[in-house]
């Protein structure tokens, strides 16, 4: 027993690598039984062993990311000495992880067993003097209770962004040289959070050298591909392969882990650098280098996301790992011009028709007010949307602070505003005092996720507000450009347009499996939320208006 111990405490010592750690104690189990190895991903060799202040990559699902954090973090407590916080994007992702990941790979290896002393607490693993914290991105004072040197951010681009720095200051109580973070993720929109991250780095590919001319060549969609058949039902289809890009001769899918073979451990294959100037470090893998995803299965991917913009995002975000944007899912430069008239912004309304003013809070006031042309009164209410065109009259940011909603009481008189939708967050209190100012005029808007389309709900417990399902106004509200169906002035604000232009939407299946599309942004959008409210307020300025004798 004693000379057990020695042996095993120096083949502890010769352990310096993250990779030869892994070799070590890694013990894995259902599709790749057997202690650690490379055959079936190799790719992360190299990764393993990279030391920068910033790892970061922006990956295809399913090719073994994860388990390469798991590592690293396991490394870093056991030969570091570290504390390690993994984040996920929620509370149950965290804990998934912690029971199918971590607990898994702790009952499978000898020495994990041994060297972990308590790992029954679902967020927090102890190793001695270490800790392994497991969290979700949502919970601001979860991120605020430990102290850390090394981050993993796994599925990024889920995570709540506006806790990413809370996180980020975990570290300061560490020395500065051992600070690192790791940073992974699908991607999701181009020059949004993995993509950003990516586009900063050395934005390493994966290279190996062609089994059939010998040139160093990677796995790209689509050139990497020869699609065989009209179609996945064509007998064809079952031929369809992986070619190199330089001789089109064929790579045989059975034969990845010999010619990806990284080539320290005497293989060609090793990571690229586009740049080679930068500190943080970062790198693209494709699912087409998977050993388990068959050509066929891939180019299934793709032709079934041909006409379904769900399956289509999913495929491009998932599979090729690269940001991808549906058809018409934003609006675009030319969508602006061509609505575009010959009038000047401070027009005031004719008087003939109703006029609404929409308000988003941010650090200031964005407000948009609209009279709007409507062919048919008849209409059900929900159908105003597609029998009325607005005419921008305004739109401005408030001259005060936040807070100030003064100006707004300005405008209601100036442009005789039948109705104003506001938004609720994040000063509720003052837009409720506005509200109560001009009664029956004012309304504070929340968003919900829900499936109930461009219904509006009223908060029978807090007067004065509305709640609506967010994607389908703001489907109806940017879908006007598109369509020519809003005027804007010949001198719109190019800050108007360029919030216009932010919200981008997103097509994902929810927890259930089913397809769903939300907007997200990349930056400042005040002025395309404030367009929303004012869409909003239609529905009530026509209520007002064939009831105004009412108000008189």
């Amino acid at each position: 027993m004693f000379m057990e111990r020695i042996a095993a405490g120096l083949k502890r010592k010769a352990v310096t690598k993250c990779s030869k750690w892994a070799e070590t104690y890694r013990v894995m189990g259902n599709q790749f039984p057997g202690p650690w190895g490379w055959g079936q991903h190799p790719w992360l060799y190299e990764i393993h062993d990279r030391d920068a202040e910033s790892l970061i990559v922006q990956k295809a699902a399913q090719i073994g990311f994860t388990e390469l954090a798991l590592n690293k973090s396991l490394y870093t407590m056991d030969v570091l000495g570290l504390n390690v916080l993994y984040i996920l994007p929620t509370d149950k992702d965290a804990s998934d992880f912690s029971a199918a990941r971590f607990d898994k790979a702790w009952e499978m290896s000898p020495y994990l067993s041994s060297f972990f002393v308590n790992v029954k607490n679902v967020g927090h693993k102890r190793a001695g003097s270490t800790s392994l914290y497991v969290r979700g991105s949502r919970s601001k004072s979860q991120l605020k209770s430990v102290d850390t040197a090394f981050i993993v951010y796994d599925e990024y681009d889920e995570m709540k962004q506006s806790n990413i720095a809370l996180a980020k200051e975990r570290q300061s109580g560490q020395v500065e040289s051992t600070q690192r973070e790791f940073k992974l993720s699908t991607p999701t929109i181009d020059d949004y959070g993995i993509n950003e991250e990516f586009k900063e780095g050395t934005q390493e590919h994966y290279f190996f050298k062609c089994p059939c001319c010998g040139r160093l060549i990677e796995l790209l969609f689509p050139d990497s591909i020869k699609i065989i058949g009209d179609n996945k039902l064509d007998p064809q289809f079952a031929e369809t392969h992986y070619i190199c890009t330089l001789c089109n001769g064929k790579l045989h899918h059975q034969d990845k882990p010999k010619f990806l073979k990284p080539r320290g451990l005497g293989g060609s294959a090793h990571f690229v650098p586009s740049h080679t100037d930068r500190a943080k470090q970062s790198f693209y893998v494709n699912q087409m280098y998977s050993t388990t995803v068959s050509p066929v299965k891939f180019a299934t991917g793709y032709l079934e996301g041909i006409h379904d913009p769900t399956k289509q995002t999913e495929f491009f975000n998932s599979k090729v790992a690269i940001p991808h944007r549906v058809a018409g899912s934003k609006i675009e430069d030319a969508d602006l011009i061509q609505c575009i008239s010959d009038y000047s912004k401070g027009t005031k309304g004719s008087g003939f028709h109703p006029i609404t003013m929409g308000v988003d809070v941010g650090s200031v006031l964005h407000f948009e007010i609209d009279e709007w042309y409507i062919d048919d009164l008849s209409v059900a209410t929900e159908e105003l949307s597609e029998n009325a065109t607005p005419k921008l009259l305004y739109e401005n940011t408030s001259s005060g602070k936040m807070t100030d909603f003064d100006e707004l009481d300005d405008l209601m008189r100036q442009y005789n505003v039948a109705f104003c939708v506001i938004d609720a967050e994040p000063e509720r209190r003052e837009a409720l005092k506005f509200a109560n100012r001009w009664w029956s005029k004012v309304y504070l808007c929340d968003f919900i996720v829900s499936q109930m389309g461009r219904t509006i709900t009223y908060t029978p417990e807090e007067e004065c507000t509305i709640r609506v399902n967010r994607t389908s106004w703001i489907d109806v509200a940017l879908a006007r450009f598109r369509k020519k169906k809003i005027l804007l002035p010949s001198d719109v604000s190019e800050t108007y347009k360029r919030q216009i232009k932010v919200p981008q939407r997103v097509y994902k299946f929810d927890n259930y499996g089913n397809p769903t599309g939300v907007y997200e942004s990349t930056s400042a959008d005040h002025f395309a939320f404030s367009r929303v409210y004012a869409e909003i307020a239609l529905q009530f300025a026509i209520t007002c208006r064939q009831t105004q004798d009412i108000y008189d």
